[in-house]
């Protein structure tokens, strides 16, 4: 299908909803807010293809106008000075409604559950993923974002093993999802006397965080253990089980728990991971079918690749999947700067999505 007949079949489905609710004829509560849903996402893209529209209608009408022999002269001046103008303009405006009719991810919307863990380097790559875990928490703070600690394995040494938090706000899902990779640092340890560069690493993987609705768990599906917390170097945190791991039985998937003094919340956090990690398989598995032929770098979400990296004697930061170099990694770590490497991966994701859809 070209372009303007996929315009043609939005504007048309658009009135075709608005005169459905104006009637409000064979629907139920239920049907009537799937309906209001469907027409409030469809109503900007409607009005940016009318907007389209319109600056096409007048360029062509400036041209009849530029090219009217028997025209003022005056007249014809304004009308080419409006005719470059609106050619000008023209590939943007259509380049945005195209965007806006890019395939939705569902998960789009959702808050998100990031899990940072210590990849290869020892001490120093814990404390790499503890810098990145505090990055994506000054993040949300820059954003908005509610951030909430869910779990901490922490090393002793002010480094973690591996930290889990929920984020929830406006579009979470959708500009965290391209931090799932590993990313590397270079810089030379606290405790490297010689002043030698290491380079270290760590994982991040970003979840989508699943309602109930969308995956189903069965609780015979489920072992659940309960044993003593312990905190960073092995001593105790309480004196009670409070502590809680949950296996899947039919994946194998295993989470654990033991931030909160009670078993209670401990159970509850690991069931809002569990979750999260289970829709993401599923997720995974569904897109791994459809997308078996498109090659995609941006937002593959594979961690076994190297997606970024923090060159911190050089000060700079190095998104791979763009080859984007950015010369203010206090910034990027701050949480200030990070939106300008994320805005580069949204726009590349979107150009290669386009480029796919023959756009």
């Amino acid at each position: 299908m070209n372009l303007d007949a996929q315009f043609d079949k939005v504007l048309y489905r658009y009135d075709e909803l608005r005169e459905q609710l104006s009637s409000g004829e064979g629907l139920d509560s239920q049907s009537f807010a799937k309906v209001s849903k469907e027409f409030s996402d469809l109503g900007p893209v409607a009005e940016a293809i009318r907007a389209l529209n319109k600056a096409r209608a007048d360029m062509a009408e400036a041209e009849a106008m530029m090219q009217d022999a028997g025209a003022d002269a005056d007249m014809r001046a304004l009308a080419g000075q409006e005719y470059y103008d609106l050619k000008e303009r023209l590939p943007a405006i259509e380049r945005e409604v195209q965007i806006m009719l890019l395939p939705r991810d569902e998960a789009d919307e959702k808050n998100a559950i990031i899990e940072v863990r210590a990849g290869t380097g020892g001490e120093e790559a814990s404390l790499f993923a503890a810098e990145l875990f505090r990055m994506y928490e000054r993040y949300a703070a820059v954003r908005g974002w509610r951030f909430e600690t869910l779990e901490l394995n922490e090393t002793g040494l002010g480094g973690v093993k591996e930290a889990v938090a929920g984020i929830s706000g406006r579009g979470v899902f959708a500009r965290l999802k391209f931090e799932s990779g590993v990313h590397r640092v270079q810089r030379v340890p606290v405790t490297e006397a010689g002043g030698r560069i290491h380079t270290s690493a760590a994982t991040v993987a970003v979840l989508p965080e699943a309602e109930e609705v969308d995956v189903q768990i069965d609780d015979k599906d489920l072992r659940i253990d309960v044993f003593r917390s312990q905190g960073a170097g092995g001593q105790h945190v309480n004196t009670t089980d409070s502590a809680v791991r949950i296996t899947h039985l039919p994946t194998g998937v295993v989470v654990s728990c033991q931030d909160e003094k009670s078993q209670h919340k401990n159970k509850a956090r690991a069931m809002k991971i569990l979750r999260a990690r289970l829709y993401e398989q599923s997720r995974a598995a569904a897109d791994a079918e459809r997308s078996a032929n498109r090659r995609s770098q941006v937002g593959s979400g594979d961690r076994s690749e190297r997606i970024r990296t923090y060159n911190f004697p050089q000060g700079r930061v190095t998104d791979h999947r763009i080859n984007l170099t950015l010369y203010k990694i206090e910034d990027v770590m701050k949480g200030e700067a990070l939106d300008e490497v994320i805005e580069a991966l949204i726009t590349a994701d979107q150009a290669q999505r386009l480029a796919d859809m023959g756009g």
